[in-house]
């Protein structure tokens, strides 16, 4: 692509500064930055030489061609080269964070339980199934790849598991031998007498989880191969609460993510977890030591103390328990208690983000319109939304000594007590049947998951191989300048196949009039 290939300085996207960078760096390229240096060194020596006729005027023109190629032309080149760099990395470190937050704040599947199924070839696909909490209830090893293709014992062995458990979706990693399984799974769901359904689920960072120590700690007793079967299957239930167990740089959301400055890019992924999370809230009752130490003001140590906590004392029944926490002291307490959860505990409010600071506020505002504590408990708001904009917020702000933006907050709270934000995000695709390249001919329409979007355009899973390409000229019919104005990670989209490439497995997609 990079043959021969020449563009103006100021034109040149940021992903092809990157890709003209890497390629330098392992010498397949050679880069130059070209200028007029014959005009540009004609007007440095009318700058310089003021007296044609003067005996020295000869040696200062060499001296003017000799800093100005040998100094001064490298140096511009080197800063020029290091601007276009800057701008770049900073383009690729923020397209990461978009993705990576859409990623996170991807719906998760309550009240499911789900087989986690982590495919291979030699070494058998490893399976998982885990509860409707995420609880590990039993894992094996199948083998229906090639080169065993003992695919009749492997589906003896898993119904038998879907029957027991009464599996509701089976998620499968994406990785090696994922569409031979695909095939496999899709080919077995037809034999069963119950409807269950499939999902491909990115594996990205399941390895590296698997070894982790914190897999360790998590399951000391399983195999580090069974370990990422798990992952992938609670991934599906809370990709979240799954995902912050890994570096951010391992989720595969990124572009040219290696060739970055890794200590800013590093600082720039760990804000955007932490922003997912304490905008999602975190349930004290259930949540891992690796979710908590995300939660604002809570550090590793005293998440794991949190931890110990609840494994001695039991559940939490009220957030202010939390100041029995070793190291968990009344300013940590102010800063992470709005945004720690207890479903089912002595005070409903406990399961808002509303700050115990402000329950006795909260509690003037029910009572002033009538209702009361119990009232959200039994979800009994009926009206509420009503009779604040009747009264005013300035009126209640007045009246109740409440700050306008505090009471604002309260008031948005308790329109949805308790309710998951990422519910309203687009569930993923349920499959029962295969799709492969040879099967998708041009003007088909599918619908499809985006699961990476760069400068260039999105990848967009449509349950073949290899994800298609969405190129930016195809997303709409007016000018695009930034694939995520349209599209984020984890939409739902549906597309139209342009051209199907089946020898080099490329698939060209586009939004246009679909």
């Amino acid at each position: 692509m990079y043959y021969d290939y020449r563009e103006a300085v100021r034109k040149i996207p940021s992903h092809r500064v990157l890709a003209v960078n890497r390629g330098e760096k392992e010498k397949i390229l050679r880069v130059k930055i070209e200028a007029p240096d014959e005009e540009i060194i004609e007007k440095l020596k009318k700058k310089v030489i003021l007296k044609k006729e003067s005996i020295t005027s000869k040696y200062v023109d060499m001296a003017v061609e000799d800093s100005y190629k040998r100094l001064i032309a490298p140096s511009i080149e080197r800063e020029i080269r290091n601007i276009l760099t800057e701008k770049a990395e900073e383009q690729a470190i923020k397209v990461f964070g978009l993705n990576l937050k859409n990623l996170l704040m991807q719906s998760p599947i309550k009240g499911k339980v789900v087989m986690g199924f982590d495919p291979a070839y030699r070494t058998g696909c490893k399976i998982a199934v885990v509860d409707d909490t995420g609880k590990l209830l039993d894992t094996n090893t199948v083998y229906p790849t090639p080169p065993q293709n003992e695919k009749e014992g492997a589906k003896k062995t898993l119904k038998e598991m879907i029957k027991k458990y009464n599996v509701d979706i089976i998620a499968i990693g994406n990785g090696t031998a994922s569409r031979e399984s695909e095939v496999f799974v899709a080919d077995m769901l037809k034999e069963l007498d119950k409807e269950v359904y499939y999902t491909i689920i990115s594996e990205a960072g399941a390895s590296v989880y698997s070894a982790s120590k914190l897999a360790a700690e998590e399951y000391p007793d399983i195999n580090v191969s069974l370990r990422g079967a798990i992952s992938i299957a609670r991934r599906l239930q809370d990709p979240l609460a799954e995902l912050v167990k890994i570096d951010p740089k391992h989720v595969g959301v990124g572009q040219y993510q290696h060739d970055v400055n890794q200590k800013r890019l590093d600082e720039v992924l760990a804000g955007v977890v932490e922003d997912a999370v304490n905008s999602v809230g975190v349930d004290l009752n259930t949540a891992s030591s690796s979710l908590l130490s995300y939660t604002s003001g809570i550090s590793k140590s005293v998440a794991k103390n949190i931890v110990k906590y609840r494994e001695k004392n039991g559940k939490f029944t009220n957030r202010n328990q939390l100041l029995e926490v070793s190291r968990l002291g009344p300013a940590t307490f102010q800063q992470a208690a709005g945004f720690l959860r207890i479903t089912g505990g002595d005070n409903v409010l406990d399961s808002t983000a509303v700050h115990p600071e402000s329950y006795g506020e909260t509690e003037k505002l029910l009572e002033k319109l009538g209702y009361s504590l119990e009232d959200i408990r039994n979800n009994n708001l009926e009206g509420f939304k009503e009779k604040v904009e009747e009264y005013g917020i300035d009126k209640l702000s007045k009246e109740l000594d409440i700050g306008k933006l505090t009471l604002k907050d309260i008031v948005k709270e308790l329109l949805k007590p308790g309710r998951d934000i990422r519910e309203e995000m687009p569930k993923p695709i349920f499959r029962s049947d295969v799709l492969k390249i040879e099967d998708l001919k041009p003007d088909m329409i599918l619908t499809g998951t985006v699961g990476n979007v760069t400068d260039f355009g999105a990848f967009v899973d449509i349950g073949i191989k290899n994800d298609g390409l969405v190129h930016i000229s195809e997303m709409s019919e007016g000018y695009v300048k930034n694939p995520m104005d349209v599209v984020s990670v984890g939409d739902v989209i549906k597309v139209r196949v342009l051209s199907v490439d089946v020898k080099r497995g490329r698939v060209s997609l586009s939004m246009k009039g679909v």
